[in-house]
């Protein structure tokens, strides 16, 4: 499909100056808490102008009087470009993921998806058809592979992929990015053999003396390294289908966590041809990208607030599906396994001092009990150093040891956590570590009791970008089955209000956007949503299915949902 058929395609926005009336509008104060609204006025710059309490009334003229000689016309009140009579549908501020990989949403939606599956046979299947159906590709590429979903009991292994496709180099990513399963041919193509050594911070697995298919963390760079990298035509394509799907999710801002200058190009040219309508927050892969994109410090707020880069993501262990969790005890499922740091104590803060000299803030995955208590160690020495508005950011944070949870409400650390991780990893996490090591797990009330900055999030596309999900586990600790009954160590359940300001203006502040958007205070941008239910007295169950009827972006509609 061309380009300009996909951007024809797109509704038209309309102008900006307008009333959107008859709404039942739930926002948030500047403290958190919801505000009621019926009509939402916007200015002409695309800024939320004024919430009302009751519905839009056009201004009266101004009386008629006989005027003075060459006293001036009295001002015609404003005149607004559009009015939209909502009819009674509810109306929320624009959701934001705290934390998501945009190009990687975008190239799951053009390459081979195995997150469907559901066993092993499942997935060999779709490869198989893949395959046949896409004969003139050099390599095979695809993500989304779980074997925990799969019931297998192990990783799979190069064998089983062989089963599917041998003649052709096969390179597939686990659901989480953390591990990569590749069969025979692409193992030839990388020049991996039985005495390849393992970089720091990686694992190969082996079966036999032999590479058995899967890499894990560090060590996926031996085959990523001859991986053909996606063209920048596709790259473009893959950009357009991930907005989509964040818009029609609601989404109208995420924290890109790894932009490489690679992704950045292609968020530059999208918005250059007037098409990115999602607000990106971007966190570069590394200090290379940091200063080859942004120079000597974050860069300003690019296109109308919908690009900046201001920060730095690192990544310092690996996740609990691959066992690349640094823990500080061994895993209960693999005795003399605890995962490995991916970066050295000295390096990791060398890293981040580099990043906040220049002023960008630090954002680090950290999933195991041992990798958060290192960051925060870190973070501790770090401050004495660089002081002032920082937000260090702490990506997951999903095992803590207890004694930790406390520290997080030190030196503005900002705790960026996915409520859809817990949903989907409750039964896995009791299985690697045991109940008695869980109790500082997916802690999302004893950060907001500790009084540290929440933001939420899905780490797209490890989950669906799909925020209400996300909303519904907060507040509920179940998973789309409703399981447990009661909600997972439900003493870490939220409040619908602080699920929602987890997902709109922590979001924001966690990425120092909170005065640009994430509210609908005046002055802010006109982001906002118009759902098929008021979500602030429904049940969990009931705000999972909730579906996005218009998207608007800076006062223009640019999502409406189909028939």
């Amino acid at each position: 499909m061309s380009w300009a058929l996909l951007i024809a395609l797109l509704p038209t926005p309309a102008l900006a100056s307008g009333v959107v009336d008859n709404v039942n509008g739930i926002a948030l104060d500047a403290n958190g808490h919801v505000v009621r609204f019926k009509a939402l006025l916007i200015d002409d710059e695309g800024k939320v102008e004024k919430l009302l309490p009751g519905r839009y009334e056009e201004p009266p003229p101004p009386p008629r009087k006989k005027r003075k000689k060459n006293e001036p016309e009295p001002p015609s009140p404003k005149r607004l470009d559009f009015k939209l009579d909502a009819g009674g549908k509810t109306l929320i501020p624009g959701l934001i993921d705290a934390h998501g990989h945009v190009m990687g949403l975008g190239l799951s939606l053009i390459t081979l998806d195995l997150s469907g599956t559901r066993s092993l046979e499942e997935a060999q299947a779709k490869i198989r058809a893949y395959a046949q159906a896409n004969s003139g590709l050099k390599w095979i590429i695809g993500t989304g592979w779980n074997q925990e979903q799969w019931g297998l009991g192990r990783f799979p292994t190069a064998a089983d992929l062989d089963a599917a496709v041998a003649d052709v180099p096969v390179w597939l990513e686990r659901v989480d990015g953390h591990a990569g399963w590749a069969n025979s041919a692409a193992i030839r193509a990388a020049g991996v053999t039985a005495t390849t050594k393992a970089p720091p911070g990686g694992r190969v697995e082996m079966a036999g003396g032999r590479p058995a298919g899967v890499f894990v963390d560090k060590a996926m760079e031996l085959v990523q390294k001859v991986v053909p990298p996606p063209a920048p035509k596709d790259r473009d394509i893959a950009l357009e289908r991930a907005q989509r799907a964040l818009l029609a999710t609601g989404i109208t801002a995420i924290a890109d966590m790894g932009t490489s200058i690679e992704d950045w190009q292609a968020f530059r040219r999208s918005a250059d041809r007037g098409a990115l309508r999602v607000r990106i927050m971007s966190y570069a892969y590394g200090l290379d990208n940091m200063v080859t994109i942004a120079g000597p410090e974050p860069t300003p707020w690019l296109y109308d607030d919908h690009l900046r880069m201001g920060g730095i993501k690192l990544l310092l262990d690996g996740a609990l599906g691959s066992r690349g969790a640094w823990l500080k005890a061994d895993y209960a499922d693999a005795p003399g396994q605890r995962g490995l740091p991916m970066i050295p104590a000295t390096q990791l803060r060398n890293i981040m001092s580099r990043a906040a000299m220049d002023n960008f803030q630090v954002a680090v995955h950290a999933i195991g009990d041992a990798a958060n208590s290192e960051l925060l160690d870190a973070i501790t020495e770090l401050s004495e150093t660089y002081k002032g508005d920082r937000r260090w950011r702490i990506e997951h944070a999903q095992i803590v040891d207890p004694v930790d949870l406390p520290r997080f409400a030190q030196f503005g650390i900002v705790a960026s956590m996915q409520p859809v991780h817990e949903a989907s990893d409750w039964r896995m996490a009791t299985a690697r570590l045991g109940e008695a090591r869980l109790k500082g797990a997916y802690a999302w009330k004893a950060m907001l009791d500790n009084r540290v900055p929440l933001a939420f999030g899905s780490d797209v596309p490890v989950e669906s970008p799909n925020p209400f999900p996300g909303l519904a586990v907060a507040m509920s600790r179940e998973d789309a089955k409703g399981e447990p009954a009661g909600g997972w160590m439900p003493d870490q359940r939220v409040t619908f209000e602080s699920a929602l300001d987890g997902f709109t203006r922590q979001a924001a502040y966690a990425g120092f956007a909170e005065k640009r958007f994430g509210s609908l205070v005046p002055g802010q941008r006109a982001d906002f949503l118009l759902i098929d239910r008021d979500i602030s007295t429904a049940s969990p169950t009931d705000i999972r299915a909730t579906q996005v009827l218009e998207t608007w972006i800076g006062g223009k509609r640019v999502y409406v949902k189909g028939p």
